[in-house]
């Protein structure tokens, strides 16, 4: 029987495939969908790895390194789509991570768990916080963007000086949020684990040395991968039909979120909805507050203008996400109807985004 460890483990195959497309030369598109597909299963194994270690370092040091690499794959996939002067696609890979989760991350969560289960509970607590957080996180998009449009002639460095700026308030809020969450008032972040593996019993010892090694051989190929994905993205979404603003928001978030999807989905089945909520909220929190400016920070050093003057319509669609999941999230209760709602939005979403005008200079 197919479960979620045997499609990873078939998707494998697409690295190999995607490497003798690229160099054999299969054409842009096959090397785009084998290493988009190449892609999933090293986020996967990266996250396991990273929890594996985290068993041994302790909830401290463990937290931050899930801090840190939770969302890794989506980092090193923008960070070579920076360097390659994608800025556009970077910026529409950021808004699609933040709406993907919240929308149809915690949507699948609410519709299936809710359908296994009546009514779902989680922290509201928590929740109000997060809701907090995203809501700065929105106003630090939204300001840059407001400031482009409502100056007359305003230079691209002074845009960029005071992105930098933000980007390094962002960073200080998400340390104070992991100082927050692991620390302080860890007693209410606590949600739990959960064991994924029916049947399990006892805790195996952990082979540090191995699970290091494999966090590394896995960190470096999704560096390939995504070199070979950025690669060939010009032509390959030509191929397809698809604009770069869709793929940017709809597509690529898809592919680098795959592994974490499973995992919120599972455990909601569970009813782990406090791991599950975190897992989805979490991630965009994650990628507003770290990646994002982490992203600005890394453009300014390299010479790459990335600021944080979004597409005003990629801000309305990431805006309209973080108000729906509040509120649906904000009585720390869930069902099937609200995972329903959240899909639909997000099903809404991305038909906007698939008929919306190619953006010139996306690519």
């Amino acid at each position: 029987m197919f479960n979620k460890d045997t499609i990873f483990l078939v998707l494998l195959l697409f690295i190999p495939i995607s490497i003798a497309a690229h160099f054999l030369e299969w054409g842009e598109t096959t090397v785009f969908i084998t290493a988009a597909l190449g892609i999933v299963p090293l986020a996967a194994y990266m996250g396991t790895a990273t929890e594996e270690i985290a068993v041994v370092t302790g909830p401290n040091i463990g937290g931050l390194l899930n801090a840190t690499f939770g969302n890794a794959t989506e980092l090193i996939l923008a960070f070579i789509a920076l360097k390659a002067g994608l800025v556009g696609v970077v910026k529409a890979t950021i808004t699609g991570s933040i709406v993907s989760n919240l929308l149809l991350v915690m949507g699948f969560s609410m519709l299936l768990g809710g359908l296994r289960f009546k009514e779902q509970k989680f922290q509201p607590t928590v929740a109000r916080l997060n809701a907090s957080s995203m809501n700065l996180a929105v106003i630090a998009l939204l300001l840059p963007t407001a400031v482009q449009y409502t100056s007359s002639g305003i230079e691209e460095k002074t845009l960029q000086n005071l992105s930098v700026a933000v980007a390094g308030i962002l960073i200080l809020v998400y340390v104070l949020t992991l100082l927050f969450s692991m620390k302080t008032h860890a007693y209410l972040c606590d949600v739990g684990d959960v064991d994924l593996d029916e049947g399990g019993e006892g805790e195996p010892e952990v082979n540090l040395p191995f699970w290091i090694f494999v966090l590394l051989a896995v960190t470096l190929a999704v560096a390939v991968e995504s070199e070979l994905l950025v690669d060939s993205l010009e032509a390959a979404t030509t191929n397809l039909g698809l604009s770069a603003l869709f793929t940017g928001v709809i597509l690529l978030p898809i592919i680098g979120n795959a592994a974490e999807h499973a995992t919120a989905v599972t455990v909601a089945m569970k009813d782990k909805m406090d791991l599950s909520v975190s897992v989805a909220v979490g991630s965009s929190m994650q990628i507003a507050l770290f990646v994002a400016p982490v992203l600005v920070i890394t453009g300014w050093i390299i010479g790459q203008p990335m600021d944080l003057n979004f597409n005003p319509f990629e801000l309305v669609a990431v805006s309209v996400a973080v108000l729906i999941a509040n509120s649906i999230s904000s009585d720390g209760e869930s069902n099937w109807l609200e995972g329903s709602l959240l899909i639909a939005t997000y099903a809404v979403v991305a038909l906007a985004f698939f008929f919306h005008p190619v953006v010139e200079g996306m690519i």
